[in-house]
């Protein structure tokens, strides 16, 4: 049986949705940030040499990324579902915005949260000073308005129907949750109106709930 080797707070929360929306079986190995670093446990790495989540293994296959996760399952068991049919605009569409969520989206998600931690980490009063100076500076100046830039993009991009793809729910609106889950959770979603619909939406999907229900704790805020 596959098997999703799933870290709490993480994307592989994703993954145990999408196996729920195909209704594959599935089970779920259990791991848990650290508390003071919040990085996954080196009981990862025995699975992966880079020892992050997800990871799936299936059939002696081990797959890491979750992009390459999900176009891997959608192609196994995804029979026909969940994705535009090859050679057409839409699934050329839904392969955009399956990486852009990882390759664009993210980075600037992870660099706001650095800097962040940057500010308030435990240091000599006159270092705090410095590293607060630098932090401000580089969300002002770079982080925040990269973040507002992207936000107001996919914001636009779902105005039409809700979705990223069509008129119709694709694994790549599953990939773009987390980003914006993310986002959300940390306070930039009063200005989205779209984004903000989207994450209701896909919130109130039963798979979506039975995904939660088997991940367990799942909280974006920190």
């Amino acid at each position: 049986m596959l098997t999703v080797h799933h870290l709490n707070n993480s994307r592989s929360q994703r993954v145990l949705w999408l196996l729920e929306e195909l209704a594959v079986p599935y089970e779920v190995c259990y791991y848990q940030r650290d508390p003071k670093t919040m990085l996954a446990p080196p009981e990862l790495r025995t699975i992966h040499p880079l020892g992050k989540s997800p990871i799936v293994v299936d059939e002696g296959r081990t797959l890491a990324e979750s992009s390459a996760i999900i176009e891997y399952l959608i192609e196994r068991y995804g029979d026909g579902r969940l994705a535009p049919a090859p050679n057409t605009p839409e699934r050329l569409r839904y392969t955009y915005w399956l990486h852009y969520a990882e390759g664009s989206a993210m980075p600037l998600l992870l660099l706001k949260l650095v800097a962040a931690r940057i500010a308030t980490a435990p240091t000599p009063f006159f270092t705090q000073l410095i590293a607060r100076k630098i932090s401000e500076k580089l969300q002002s100046s770079f982080v925040d308005p990269q973040l507002q830039l992207h936000l107001s993009y996919i914001d636009n991009s779902l105005a039409a129907t809700g979705w990223f793809v069509g008129d119709t729910f694709s694994a790549a609106d599953i990939q773009m949750s987390f980003p914006l889950e993310a986002a959300l959770a940390r306070g930039r979603g009063e200005k989205f109106p779209h984004v903000a619909a989207f994450i209701t939406r896909i919130q109130k999907r039963p798979a979506y709930q039975r995904a939660l229900e088997r991940g367990g704790l799942y909280d974006l805020s920190r």
